[in-house]
């Protein structure tokens, strides 16, 4: 039997992961090992190139500080970074890098972080903090989670959203929208993390990239019971 494996790269793990964001990272392994498949993680900071192969990108959320460090590296890596998301590499930003996949982040001071324009969007920093527990109604069903970002996300009029909020403020309080898609590429401001309690949605993930990998994908079903537990509690909790 020919064994099977993603590689998945953490993108910024020392500079960009907080409110748990790791646990996104972790719960791809789990569910792929759980299916027989080999996961093989291999993170990637500043001044590190990218993995050759990689099949998921998994990066999360950070303050101000963090975005300006890897602010740099990322313009580096630009240009191989969209060719991967244009030849369907599986991608997750959260938070700060979902913000930088955008066009630019203007500071609430005025500074501007500049993107790589991946996604049709910019954010702009404000004085209100956008904090609390979210519910969303997306393709992939009713995502839970947790939010806190002062950014304002805007998306271009043809740039689509990836759900629709419930509860919560999500881009920006005003539109109704929670984060954006292109490709197989996700943007969201949803920590918790985000796909420990919402399996259907990390399953998509790997979907994806195992279509892309190997033509089709043979996910059988695992026991979601604590994963559910987890989404129920989460989605009774007070904004």
């Amino acid at each position: 039997m020919v064994e099977r494996r993603l590689t998945i790269c953490h993108l910024y793990h020392q500079n960009m992961n907080i409110y748990g964001d790791t646990g996104n990272v972790l719960t791809l392994e789990y569910r792929l090992r759980q299916r027989g498949i080999t996961p093989v993680v291999i993170p990637c900071e500043v001044g590190e190139g990218l993995p050759k192969d990689v099949d998921i990108i998994v990066a999360g959320g950070g303050q101000d500080s963090g975005q300006l460090v890897v602010e740099k590296d990322l313009q580096k890596k630009k240009a191989e970074l969209r060719s991967m998301v244009h030849d369907g590499v599986v991608v997750l930003t959260i938070c700060g890098t979902y913000q930088l996949f955008g066009h630019r982040f203007v500071t609430s001071d005025q500074g501007t972080i500049q993107g790589i324009g991946i996604f049709d969007l910019e954010t702009h920093g404000s004085s209100e903090r956008l904090i609390g527990n979210v519910i969303v109604d997306s393709e992939w069903g009713e995502l839970v989670g947790f939010e806190n970002h002062s950014g304002k996300t805007r998306l271009a009029p043809e740039q689509p959203g990836l759900a629709k909020i419930i509860q919560g403020a999500g881009n920006n309080g005003e539109s109704g929208e929670e984060g954006a898609i292109v490709f197989n590429t996700f943007g969201t401001y949803i920590h918790g993390p985000l796909l420990p309690k919402n399996p259907r949605f990390a399953d998509e993930l790997l979907t994806r990239a195992l279509q892309r990998k190997f033509g089709a994908a043979d996910l059988g079903p695992l026991d979601d019971t604590e994963e559910q537990k987890a989404h129920q509690v989460a989605r009774s909790r007070p904004r």
